[in-house]
Parts: C-alpha cells; structure tokens; sequence
C-alpha cells in the first residue's frame, strides 16, 4: 500500500514498500474518497470562479481576494487530488520525468497558493477595520501586490520539489514518481521546513491580526452599546482602535467569513502536517494504518470548504441554511450580538495565541 504520493509524502517508507502488494481495500477507500473530494471542489470552485467572473464589474477587493483563493483551490484540485487519485488507481505514476516534476511543483504551488492567500485575506480585513485609511490612500493602485507577493511566494516556494523529485527505478522494470533525499536527515529537514513556511508561520500571522481585529470591533461595539445606552462618559480609544469607530456591519460580516476561512484551513490541515511531522520523526510511526492514510487525504476537504462558505456569507445558499446565521434584526439586540460574537471569537484566538 502507498502511503498519500501528495507533496509532502511519508517518502522514506517508499523504498521499503517497493516490492509489497498495497492493501486493496484501503486502496478502494482512498479512490472513493478522492473522487467524492475531487468532484466536489472542482464544481464548487468552477461554478464560483464563474459566478465571480461574470460579476467582475462589481469589484470588491475581497471578491478578488476570494477569486484568488479559488484558483489556488482549483491548482489544489486538478493537480494535487486528480494526479493522487490516478495514482491510486494505477497504483503507479504514469509519465515521463518531466510530468513527474511538474507534477510534484505544482502541488506545492497549490498549498502555498491557498494557504498564503488565506493570509492576505487576513491581513486585507486587518487594514480595513485597524487602518482604514492607510487603506483608502491604497485603494486606486492597478495591481494588488499583496496577491502578487503571495503568487510569488508561492511559485518559488515549489521549487524544490523540481529537484527532490523525479522518475526513478523502485524495482527491476518498474518506475516511479518518487524523492531522493540526503539521509539520514534530508526528509526530517524537508518536512519540517514545510510545515513551518505552510501552516507554522501563516497560521501565527493570522491568529495575531484575528487577535487584534476581534479587539478592535470588540472595543467599538462596546462604545456603541454605552452611546445608544444614553452614557455620557467619554471612552478614551487607543489611536489604532479609535479609526474604527464606524465599522459597518458589512465590514463584520467579511471578518467573520474570514475567521471562518481560517478556523476551516486549521482544522483540514493540522491532521495533515501532523501526521507528517510523527511519520519521519518517529520511526514506530503507524504509518501505513488506515487512519493515518485517511487523515492525510482529508486535508484536500479545505478545498470544497471554501467556497461554500464564500456562498453561504453572501447570501447565495439556500434559505434554509441561512436563516440558522441570521442575526437579530433588532438595532440594540443586534449591536450586543455582535458584541457577544466578536467577544467570544477574541477569546478564541486570544487562548490559541497564548498556548503558541
């Protein structure tokens, strides 16, 4: 059995695993669930991508930031879950080395891609609700180099993957798509280093500007609800708070969807980077279990996430999912349910940040 061929594989167990017949069971399990996740997020990201294109007119900088997460999504789907499932069919990669190459980068490209442009989400609501005028005085520029930063993170961060990766002979006359790295240490660095730069970094970026955005709404509501109360005490704002005093409920909403975003990506991904960081530092890992397998190949579900939950913050999935997040539609009600949301999502990050 073949343990996940994506781009950050158990590879020193590949060797060994040459000339043993997989588990085929396991194997129908891992086709089966691939093909329900690769259907899934190609029609969720496609039909997305084209609803967003259509309305490209309507420009709005987190439509464009979510268009950009969806063709991330989309090099995740076509070229990290479509080349492991055919994989697992064929119980071998079928190409020429150069594919195999290309292959393995572009699964990189895709993780970057999506992971980095979750961050750009992130910091973008940051400046809206933090520093909303360095982002006005921002606004007009033609290209969003946020976006483009992190494309070229993305695109160099796959690099190498060219030169670890390659078509090899794993058995007399059989090839495979496989990696060749320095031992004993090679895998332990590469992995690591993985982690770090894909999930360890962005995820701490996010969770400090969630922090503060969540204090920021948290310190403004908490204002609104004691004016609307008939207080006539002054409330003395820190000056990076005080900008925000008239944060719109749109503007919530977008934080709330990108809290969402980033809380989804964490609970896929963790499983994933864990698993991979237990399978090269522990050499009695379970490493060919079904469990292990399935919690690799579960990560690719961030990937379908992501535009349902794009469509059910705008409004665009059925009422009856909806009306289970609506809000009060009392004025007071609805300013102390923000306040409680935005409170509770403070702590939340706040706990996550501390134990950092």
């Amino acid at each position: 059995m073949y343990p996940f061929n994506g781009s950050l594989s158990n590879f020193s167990l590949m060797m060994e695993a040459a000339d043993m017949p997989r588990d085929e069971n396991l194997a129908k399990v891992e086709i089966a669930l691939l093909s329900v996740i690769f259907v899934s997020a190609a029609i969720l990201n496609t039909g997305l991508l084209l609803v967003l294109w259509k309305r490209r007119k309507q420009v709005s900088k987190m439509r464009v930031l979510v268009f950009h997460l969806c063709v991330a999504d989309l090099v995740v789907v076509f070229f990290q879950v479509c080349p492991q499932l055919m994989w697992d069919i064929t119980d071998r990669f079928i190409g020429p080395d150069l594919v195999c190459r290309l292959v393995k980068y572009l699964q990189v490209v895709g993780m970057f891609a999506s992971t980095y442009m979750i961050v750009v989400m992130t910091i973008d609501r940051y400046q809206a609700i933090c520093n909303p005028m360095v982002k006005f005085q921002r606004r007009r520029k033609r290209w969003n180099i946020p976006v483009c930063i992190a494309w070229a993170i993305s695109l160099v961060g796959g690099l190498p993957q060219i030169f670890i990766f390659s078509r090899v002979q794993v058995a007399p006359g059989v090839f495979d798509c496989w990696a060749d790295f320095i031992q004993p240490w090679g895998l332990k660095t590469y992995i690591t280093w993985t982690t770090l730069v894909i999930f360890v970094l962005p995820i701490l970026t996010v969770v400090v500007c969630q922090v503060r955005i969540c204090r920021a709404i948290q310190n403004n509501l908490y204002l609104k609800t004691h004016q609307d109360g008939g207080s006539g005490v002054a409330f003395q704002l820190p000056s990076r708070t005080s900008s925000v005093a008239g944060v719109s409920k749109a503007r919530i909403k977008t934080v709330k969807m990108t809290v969402v975003i980033v809380l989804a990506y964490i609970i896929c991904w963790t499983p994933f980077f864990t698993v991979q960081l237990w399978s090269v530092w522990d050499k009695d890992a379970p490493t060919e279990t079904a469990t292990f397998t399935i919690l690799m190949l579960l990560a690719s579900l961030n990937s379908c996430a992501n535009p349902c939950i794009y469509l059910l913050f705008s409004g665009q999935l059925p009422n009856k999912l909806t009306v289970l997040c609506r809000r009060p539609s009392n004025g007071k009600d609805s300013i102390n349910y923000e306040a409680t949301v935005v409170s509770s999502l403070y702590m939340s990050f706040k706990s996550i940040s501390d134990s950092k």
